[in-house]
């Protein structure tokens, strides 16, 4: 391959031109996409960790378990994630008569997850910044009997100041780099599809529009 993965970033029109050429393959996609669970993994251990405190007085050991649950929800999410958004764009381009195998589009949209690392890095960093910060509601075994008040306790985290802060940081970072994903998406889809440039521009945009709308609508509605 004549351009190298940098080019994904700056030139993807020219990188899957170049890939398009190439045998379908998804192992550096695959190594993309697992590099990006791993760093979400670890943003996941940070907030499961103030979940897992809240809950400790309710049952031995239930901070590990929220802990093991939450990293690998992280690390396997990515990849069904990566399965969604293939998915849904290859039946959106399948309308604008797009041609070409799914699994190229895969690949492709795979590639596409490169900068949402450097999104989930600068995640993490805002997390260690932010969780000392959060006051954590302890929930006790006398609690667990009424549903109310785990309810208020869960709330009460929602709504700590810190917790709130981190959490629209966090969207923003999530909805930029997203973008810049669904950028390299577009020219991916172009080339893996076949499709013009304003077929494709609207096979992406479409649900990450929607899906942005979404993030949005979850950070005011805290």
């Amino acid at each position: 391959m004549k351009h190298s993965l940098f080019d994904i970033l700056i030139r993807p029109g020219a990188f899957f031109q170049d890939a398009i050429a190439e045998k379908e393959s998804l192992k550096i996609p695959g190594l993309i996409v697992l590099a990006l669970g791993i760093v979400s993994a670890m943003y996941a251990y940070l907030i499961g960790g103030l979940t897992g405190k809240m809950m400790a007085g309710l049952i031995p050991g239930m901070e590990s378990i929220i802990a093991i649950s939450t990293i690998l929800g992280a690390l396997f999410g990515i990849f069904i994630f990566w399965g969604i958004w293939a998915g849904v764009f290859y039946l959106i381009s399948s309308l604008f008569k797009g041609k070409g195998t799914f699994k190229r589009s895969f690949e492709f949209i795979g590639y596409g997850y490169l900068p949402q690392i450097f999104g989930a890095i600068l995640t993490v960093i805002v997390a260690i910044q932010y969780i000392p910060r959060v006051i954590v509601p302890e929930i006790t075994t006398a609690a667990a009997q009424d549903p109310q008040l785990i309810q208020e306790a869960v709330k009460a985290l929602m709504h700590d100041p810190a917790m709130m802060e981190m959490t629209q940081i966090i969207s923003i970072i999530s909805i930029v780099f997203l973008l810049w994903s669904a950028n390299i998406w577009i020219f991916g889809m172009r080339n893996a599809r076949q499709l013009s440039e304003r077929d494709s521009a609207l096979c992406v945009g479409i649900p990450v529009v929607v899906y942005i709308l979404y993030i949005v609508y979850t950070m005011t509605g805290i």
